[in-house]
């Protein structure tokens, strides 16, 4: 077994879940990635870690991605889950079919591979699970109506995660982005936020790594904003 601890970071090969997985490789860990792209695979390969090409609505793939961790490293002691984009339209113009893709990109990206990791976090008496859900989980934007309502959803399994596990030293947190430089950079957004600025990947991989380190050990089943206000 690695003494080296050991990340699983999935839809990693762009934006800000690849910014994760940058981050915590300069912190120390070793990464694995999981991307439907093939760009986890390559960054992957130049953080020296593990990549997986597959999708986070694949339990197979999941599952892949977690056995290749154990079998290179032997442990897994962080998991940071961050997700595509769902559909999107008005609201009561959502199909049954688009409410129900909505719910696997949003909520069961989280669900899955939490399942997988856990058991393997309870042997080690450790272990931090982050989600990158979005600033309007809680004041509910009409551009992102399957976001909001399944990101709402997230924030509720985190809390009964977190106050199960929380005695077995196993953490789950939030993050909730505001406007960040992976989405198209509109002058009426920049002018909502309080900095008058978007927000960078590099800057949520900054408190996705504090939220899994040992100083934010006494942190859990919390949504935390970044927002700029």
């Amino acid at each position: 077994m690695s003494t080296q601890k050991v990340a699983l970071v999935t839809a990693g090969g762009s934006g800000m879940g690849a910014a994760a997985a940058k981050k915590l490789a300069a912190d120390g860990f070793h990464v694995a990635i999981l991307s439907s792209s093939g760009k986890g695979e390559a960054l992957a390969a130049e953080l020296g870690g593990l990549g997986v090409t597959g999708s986070n609505q694949s339990a197979d793939d999941l599952k892949r991605l977690v056995d290749g961790a154990m079998q290179r490293w032997g442990r897994i002691d962080a998991l940071v889950n961050s997700a595509g984009h769902g559909p999107r339209a008005a609201l009561l113009e959502i199909s049954d079919e688009q409410w129900r893709t909505g719910m696997d990109v949003y909520l069961m990206n989280v669900i899955r591979p939490t399942r997988l990791v856990t058991p393997i976090m309870q042997s080690q008496k450790s272990g931090a699970i982050v989600n990158i859900s979005t600033a309007w989980a809680f004041e509910p934007s009409p551009m992102f109506p399957t976001s909001a309502v399944f990101r709402a959803g997230l924030a509720a399994f985190t809390k009964l995660f977190a106050d199960q596990y929380a005695a077995e030293n196993i953490r789950m947190n939030n993050v909730l982005p505001g406007w960040i430089d992976s989405l198209p950079q509109l002058d009426a957004r920049r002018g909502s936020v309080p900095m008058q600025r978007y927000g960078t990947s590099e800057e949520i991989a900054a408190t996705v790594a504090f939220l899994v380190s040992e100083g934010a050990g006494y942190i859990t089943g919390q949504n935390l904003k970044v927002d700029a206000g």
